[in-house]
């Protein structure tokens, strides 16, 4: 006896993940936004935020940046991103270097790992998994606001301290941590 099972009835395909351009074609597109910008309400001492829906089930952020704030060193694990700078002007401190991924505490850099992009507003960049940097808003006397996404979701921070060459984990952020 044979037994015929009719194949199952096709469901939705699940959408794909965005790219880390069209991570950045939002935020370009979100920063562009006068009014929305207009209403992150910004606090003097502290960085302030908004969380927006991203694209394909990324995660973004509307941030203000109060003047002489910024990040520290961090990565965003397995997440790829894309920032742009919506009013004032941020600067990106990054490295052009491959780190491992765990299992360390303690680097030394090579010589010619730093970069450094200043991003007036409209402008921005995409960068790929475990990408380290800091962001900064080094006006002394104006905020900056920016839009950021993420995917996947941010699974984790981390974050870094650094002295001259030497960079050192200090701490691992979860989403409970900062939502």
């Amino acid at each position: 006896m044979s037994v015929f099972s009719p194949a199952p009835a096709p469901s939705a395909a699940a959408p794909a993940a965005p790219t880390q351009a069209e991570l950045l074609d939002f935020a370009r597109r979100t920063a562009a936004d006068a009014d929305l910008i207009a209403s992150l309400p910004l606090d003097p001492e502290g960085r302030t935020w908004v969380r927006l829906e991203g694209p394909g089930g990324s995660e973004a952020w509307l941030i203000g940046w109060p003047p002489g704030t910024g990040t520290g060193w961090h990565d965003h694990a397995e997440s790829v991103g894309a920032f742009v700078a919506a009013a004032g002007e941020l600067t990106e401190h990054a490295l052009a270097a491959r780190l491992p991924t765990d299992g360390w505490k303690t680097l030394e850099l090579s010589d010619g790992v730093d970069r450094e992009r200043r991003l007036p507003a409209g402008r921005g960049r995409a960068f790929g998994r475990h990408h380290v940097h800091e962001v900064l808003n080094e006006s002394p006397d104006r905020h900056a606001v920016s839009v950021h996404a993420y995917y996947p979701p941010l699974p984790r921070i981390r974050r870094y301290s650094r002295a001259g060459q030497i960079l050192r984990l200090e701490q691992v952020e979860r989403p409970e941590d900062w939502q």
